[in-house]
């Protein structure tokens, strides 16, 4: 079970990501969208520019960093759920960006970091 209580795995980073955002100004619209394309973590608006934020968490490093999880195959299954999403809230001419909110739990605490404009169309 997650440490929030909550039985879906990643929902405590997923909060501290949603509250992180919000501190730094965006505007959350959805969250776990999911489609037959793939799933989006956060949907947020940042100024006029619709964020799609990949949130990855890891406990330990012994399968790499959460970074480093969000690999090329992640990225297209993004981008896909990306369209979809853009598709159904008819979002053709909207500026987009793609991040990635990485999260290290450590003994001190989660370690964030906010890569924005992480990937784009490949």
């Amino acid at each position: 079970m997650a440490p929030s209580g909550d039985p879906r795995p990643g929902r405590a980073g997923e909060d501290l990501a949603a509250e992180y955002l919000r501190r730094k100004g965006l505007a959350i619209l959805d969250r776990n969208y999911r489609c037959r394309a793939g799933e989006i973590d956060i949907v947020a608006r940042d100024g006029e520019v619709v964020v799609f934020v990949e949130v990855k968490e890891r406990r330990s490093t012994s399968h790499g960093t959460a970074v480093e999880a969000v690999t090329w195959r992640k990225r297209q299954r993004i981008l896909r759920a990306a369209r979809a999403y853009a598709a159904v809230h008819r979002m053709a001419d909207v500026a987009v960006r793609f991040d990635v909110l990485a999260i290290d739990w450590a003994p001190a605490g989660p370690l964030v970091r906010h890569d924005a404009g992480a990937f784009g169309e490949e």
